[in-house]
């Protein structure tokens, strides 16, 4: 299958990437990593890290429940080849439920947005123009509703990964890529994937919707056979014009 157009990237980055196979997801490290703490408007502190340059455009990662920040470093490392700068951010409230201390903002993503709007503003602070999110499961949740909470124009695009539902996808801005598994199963054996669509249906364009072949959940696609194809889609869908 062809590599999606590049033409968005960084000025002065190669215009070809290698997409690495899965294998070699598991064995990169991100160049240029670093840890950054980032205060949130609430006085709290966002622990992340920073992958590559500071370059422009930047991708935001939010993690899943099961997740912190670290995982996502094969995913960045490919990102950042490809002319992203990346920051992957702990979601505080995911944090302090593996610590023992479940919060009700757990479950609610108007409150874990906060997290990924925080992200997004260290960034354009430091004066990228261009940000999109990739989110979780629950980091999808949080970062849908990051998309409806920002200001027009604050988060360019979001990428979804079979993300928490939220109250009002109607109201969600930027372009959309939604990403679920056919027969990834919720609590209770319940199937994901209707839901997820509802969610599609109900926001507004523009948006994609893409529905991958096994039962994996979220990040877990990326441990499958369908991850390579799974990074292929996120790539195509942040640098399409």
């Amino acid at each position: 299958m062809p590599m999606p157009s590049l033409r968005r990237l960084a000025p002065g980055c190669h215009a070809i990437v290698t997409l690495l196979t899965l294998s070699s997801f598991a064995a990169a490290d991100a160049r240029g990593q670093r840890h950054v703490s980032i205060r949130a408007p609430d006085g709290g502190v966002i622990e992340a890290d920073h992958h590559g340059s500071d370059a422009d455009p930047a991708v935001v990662l939010v993690h899943g429940g099961r997740f912190d920040r670290s995982s996502w470093r094969p995913q960045a490392t490919v990102l950042v080849e490809a002319g992203f700068q990346v920051l992957a951010i702990d979601l505080r409230a995911s944090v302090a439920a593996r610590a023992g201390d479940e919060t009700p903002c757990l479950y609610d993503p108007v409150c874990l947005s906060a997290d990924v709007l925080a992200a997004v503003r260290y960034l354009r602070d430091r004066g990228v123009r261009s940000v999109s999110v990739i989110g979780a499961s629950l980091g999808g949740g949080a970062a849908a509703q990051a998309s409806v909470d920002a200001p027009p124009g604050e988060i360019e695009r979001v990428v979804l990964l079979a993300p928490l539902p939220i109250e009002a996808p109607e109201s969600m801005q930027g372009r959309k890529l939604f990403i679920a598994s056919r027969d990834d199963l919720g609590p209770r054996d319940v199937p994901r994937l209707p839901a997820i669509r509802e969610q599609y249906e109900r926001s507004p364009g523009p948006k994609q919707l893409v529905v991958l072949d096994g039962a994996a959940h979220a990040q877990f696609v990326f441990e499958t056979d369908q991850g390579e194809r799974l990074m292929r889609e996120i790539l195509r869908f942040l640098t399409a014009t």
